[in-house]
């Protein structure tokens, strides 16, 4: 988190769930690393194979890593017959030693997978006092899908009624800091906020979208009270990753309208 209590952290671990559209903008992982640094989110995000590229590199503003700890295999337009969702081995322990300021795990909720879920419980279970012993905080991020079937791959679930109730599981399995989906009314996500409890929350990007639509989305997220942002493919994919980057930054901290934010990107 910023000194202001507000976070930006840029998701860049895609390419640990063996996807080969993930790898879009990405495929030279430490030139995208390396382009995203120069514009000084909060965090980057990434994955234990490649957080050195980001730790290795010199500077006083570096952004902190925030270690994704879990690998799944439900990203594709159909999913495999088995499904599952498992832990880095000794994933705490990997973070301490890549001095990662923060560990993230997903809660995945997809459509009569109950086996996943209860996986994913597991994982977080198994994480938590493992965090609270090493003192590293934990972001746990709960994520409805859709349908497979009906929407053909990795689309999340903007119902609200399903994110509430993810999103205090997550608070009360022990999270630290919440990353959640958007919900498809954004003006109201101050009932997920609510529901966190006090639990700083993070929203996802998702899919990407327009420059105006991804600016103004973030600017009525912030204003409804999420303490930040958590998105990728909306900054690696972007003509700009470096200017996007600024244009967000100026929204998360210095409370940019999304008009004023869009002249960063061509600064």
């Amino acid at each position: 988190m910023g000194e202001d209590g507000k976070c930006f952290d840029v998701a860049i671990d895609h390419g640990f769930f063996n996807e080969r559209s993930f790898l879009g903008g990405i495929e030279d992982l430490r030139q995208a690393v390396g382009t995203v640094v120069t514009a000084e989110p909060d965090a980057v995000q990434l994955a234990p194979g490649a957080a050195p590229i980001l730790q290795e590199m010199a500077g006083r503003r570096k952004p902190s890593l925030v270690m994704r700890t879990d690998v799944a295999n439900i990203y594709a337009k159909e999913l495999p017959k088995v499904l599952f969702s498992r832990l880095a081995g000794r994933a705490v322990e990997q973070a301490l030693r890549l001095d990662a300021a923060c560990v993230v795990v997903n809660l995945l909720l997809l459509p009569n997978q109950p086996e996943l879920h209860q996986a994913c419980v597991d994982n977080v279970c198994e994480l938590k006092p493992e965090c609270e012993r090493m003192g590293m905080p934990l972001m746990v991020e709960p994520l409805v899908m859709q349908p497979n079937q009906r929407a053909g791959g990795y689309m999340v679930d903007g119902d609200i009624d399903k994110i509430l109730p993810l999103v205090r599981q997550a608070v009360e399995l022990g999270a630290d800091i919440i990353k959640a989906d958007p919900c498809d009314d954004v003006r109201e996500y101050s009932r997920v906020v609510e529901v966190a409890c006090g639990v700083p929350v993070l929203v996802r990007g998702g899919g990407r979208a327009p420059d105006e639509e991804i600016l103004s989305r973030t600017e009525e997220l912030m204003r409804q009270g999420a303490s930040g942002i958590v998105y990728g493919r909306n900054v690696i994919q972007h003509e700009n990753p470096a200017g996007i980057t600024r244009a967000l930054m100026a929204i998360v901290h210095a409370g940019a309208t999304a008009g004023e934010a869009a002249k960063e990107i061509a600064r």
